[in-house]
């Protein structure tokens, strides 16, 4: 059963919605105990950084997720996948989950509209199992203003808008997705595919 995080923040039964047509059994649930006796956790995400910390504080989440992302597969998903890093900068520095290196910081834009808005090119960068069967070149769904600065060793796959921006990140069975999987069409199926396949292993 892979568990997704219910926190008031995140875009949870789209998610769900696509687990339920990959035929993967999930939860949409808070509650301490079944996130430690599922066998994986994504955490979604929608919304500003520092609320989103604030709202996994009150409901005594942060704790939990730090300790279950180190004995299971475990995916962020857009603002998910920001909170996965040490310091976010959206209106205020905030303290993140600390997953990853790195912080979270406004896009450089270029000119260009922000938020990134649509769909874009992911090019792969350090293959991972997300990544299995899945082209370099194809396109996914991305909504965000905000991006990571991490590690280059961190950096499963990259996109362009006006500067590289880490799309995909992963270390060990953590892994982020700044797009959104569940709108992505195949692709997107595929990869939350290839993160089911993970609770196999």
């Amino acid at each position: 059963m892979i568990a997704i995080v219910d926190y008031g923040a995140g875009n949870m039964f789209s998610v769900k919605n696509a687990l339920n047509a990959l035929q993967a059994s999930s939860e949409v649930t808070a509650d301490r105990m079944v996130l430690e006796a599922a066998d994986a956790i994504i955490l979604p995400g929608v919304g500003a950084f520092p609320d989103a910390m604030r709202m996994l504080r009150e409901k005594n989440l942060v704790d939990v997720l730090r300790q279950e992302a180190q004995r299971k597969p475990f995916l962020g998903i857009c603002l998910g996948m920001q909170l996965l890093f040490e310091t976010g900068y959206e209106f205020q520095e905030t303290e993140g989950l600390g997953l990853f290196a790195g912080s979270v910081r406004r896009i450089r834009s270029g000119g260009r509209k922000i938020p990134h808005m649509g769909w874009n090119e992911l090019h792969t960068v350090h293959p991972c199992r997300m990544t299995e069967g899945i082209e370099d070149g194809q396109y996914v769904y991305f909504v965000h203003s905000y991006c990571a600065e991490t590690p280059e060793e961190n950096i499963a796959c990259r996109t362009d808008y006006g500067e590289p921006i880490p799309a995909l990140v992963h270390r060990g069975t953590v892994y982020g997705a700044q797009f959104h999987p569940e709108k992505s069409g195949s692709v997107g199926l595929k990869m939350l595919k290839n993160f089911v396949r993970l609770t196999k292993l």
